[in-house]
């Protein structure tokens, strides 16, 4: 379990003043748990998920995984950015077995591995193909293999389908389902898109915004529906759905006019 406990954090601007980031955000993600924070541009997301991965530390407060605290980035936490950020001179397998090379695996192995994660998010035929050979989607898909290939116990990404086209988006996103289910990795996933967020979460959190706080939280079971064999479309279509996807839009407005959230 990776758990947040009324973390805080404030930063120092050049002309010496204070933003206050987040404010005392507590949080627990259980195990197998997908859990996604919504809110608009500016709320804390990315900053909450920063410490979460050790790059960025708190002003107040604690974040532990599975009893131990977190106070840098290590093989336990697995990240995928925004940008898929590969090494243009290495071939998709070399990416993804990166960390794996650091961490000193012998190199068939490394090979082995990164071919059955490719394998996983359907990507085994371009194993030796070079970055700037595949789509956007097709690049994120080797993002995600890189960081699960370590095994961690956590998977944390930052809004890595916010720059992809719609129908390259809801198939990464039926993707990414598939991968949380067949591998039971915990994940906190953040996000503009409120369909996006309720089609994936097990527990949707709403942020305020700055200084970024827990406003309000969802459990929902739709993630899993679709882990059973209810199709993406019959999930978006469902009243439920939608009713709810009205509901956080409204309030996410509510608070600030200015919202960047997409429904």
């Amino acid at each position: 379990m990776l758990n947040v406990h009324q973390a805080s954090v404030y930063f120092e601007t050049r002309g010496g003043g204070v933003v206050h980031a987040l404010d005392r955000v507590s949080l627990e993600i259980p195990e197998q748990g997908f859990v996604v924070a919504l809110g608009t541009s500016g709320c804390g997301k990315s900053t909450l998920l920063n410490a979460m991965a050790g790059f960025l530390p708190l002003s107040e407060g604690t974040i532990s995984l599975n009893g131990r605290r977190v106070n840098a980035p290590g093989a336990d936490r697995g990240v995928v950015f925004q940008k898929d950020s590969l090494l243009p001179w290495k071939n998709i397998a070399e990416n993804v077995a990166l960390g794996l090379k650091f961490a000193g695996m012998l190199r068939a192995e490394r090979k082995d591995k990164a071919l059955e994660l490719l394998s996983l998010v359907g990507l085994e035929h371009f194993a030796h193909a070079a970055p700037y050979e595949l789509s956007g989607g097709m690049r994120q898909r080797v993002g995600l293999a890189r960081a699960l290939a370590p095994d961690p116990d956590i998977l944390l990404m930052d809004e890595p389908f916010g720059a992809l086209d719609s129908m390259t988006r809801e198939h990464m996103q039926a993707l990414l389902a598939s991968v949380w289910k067949k591998t039971g990795k915990q994940i906190f996933f953040i996000t503009h898109s409120i369909e996006e967020a309720l089609f994936l979460g097990t527990q949707v959190v709403v942020m305020s915004p700055r200084p970024g706080r827990i406003v309000s939280s969802y459990n929902l079971n739709f993630a899993n529906e679709f882990a059973q064999g209810v199709s993406a479309k019959d999930i978006k279509c469902k009243p439920a759905f939608n009713e709810l996807r009205e509901e956080i839009r409204e309030q996410i407005h509510a608070t600030d006019d200015r919202s960047e959230v997409v429904v």
